[in-house]
């Protein structure tokens, strides 16, 4: 065969196996699937935004109270005067902080599930409240208790740290008394789990865990979940670690 018939039999070959492979092979696609949302989530109105990525709920918060705080600057509209008896009967002692604004992203578990090794609680944030406040654990400092910090916790328990991150260690007061109540689901500690206030059925919660939880049923999972309690003992929050496997937040 002539070489320039050759070169051009060749040519119109490739091309037709080109266009067949075109029509009858799909190229790999990236998506990025999202899924519902459960209804107990838009409980968490303090969040910027919630998504499902069928493992993970991810909430976006700026970490800010909607309520009142003689931390916000005098001249923000929730700036209000505070002086008195606060947390356990502490003369009220301002910290030298201010409340800032920061991108927080609690990423936890869709399907939270009970840990084989519990991992231990970090100082900073373990959690998020209703409200978008970090929820933190009961340590001011490694090992170090909360008793020099309870003087410092302004009208509704809550304070700043150094760098500006206002978070709860106790009660939410607000949440408990204003926007819920003390029965009330109060947020999500970052393995998923619920936590609730320091009252079921108008009495003290009693019957708690290491964990500072148990299992039953709750308004918000008629199937029974485990949840945290919030109590206004010694661990308040969270007992000897996560009961489950804790996702991540960043800020």
């Amino acid at each position: 065969m002539n070489f320039k018939y050759l070169k051009a039999y060749s040519l119109l070959i490739m091309a037709f196996g080109f266009i067949y492979c075109s029509e009858t092979e799909e190229l790999p696609t990236e998506t990025n699937e999202t899924f519902e949302v459960p209804t107990v989530y838009s409980k968490i109105y303090g969040a910027t935004s919630i998504t499902n990525d069928g493992t993970y709920i991810t909430i976006k918060t700026n970490g800010t109270p909607d309520h009142k705080s003689v931390y916000y600057q005098q001249t923000n509209e929730l700036y209000e005067e505070f002086s008195g008896i606060t947390f356990e009967g502490y003369t009220f002692v301002k910290n030298p902080n201010n409340i800032i604004s920061f991108d927080y992203t609690f990423k936890i578990p869709l399907n939270p599930q009970v840990a084989t090794n519990h991992a231990a609680t970090p100082l900073g944030a373990i959690g998020v409240s209703l409200n978008g406040v970090p929820l933190y654990n009961q340590y001011a400092g490694p090992n170090q208790p909360l008793t020099d910090e309870f003087k410092s916790f302004d009208q509704y328990w809550g304070h700043p740290t150094g760098n500006g991150n206002f978070h709860y260690h106790i009660e939410p007061l607000y949440l408990t008394t204003v926007t819920a109540s003390k029965s009330a689901l109060l947020g999500f500690l970052l393995d998923g789990f619920p936590v609730y206030g320091p009252e079921e059925n108008g009495e003290d919660v009693t019957g708690l865990d290491a964990y500072h939880g148990h299992t039953h049923v709750t308004e918000d999972y008629p199937d029974g979940i485990y949840h945290y309690h919030i109590t206004n003992t010694d661990p308040y929050i969270n007992g000897n670690g996560y009961y489950g496997t804790p996702g991540t937040v960043t800020q």
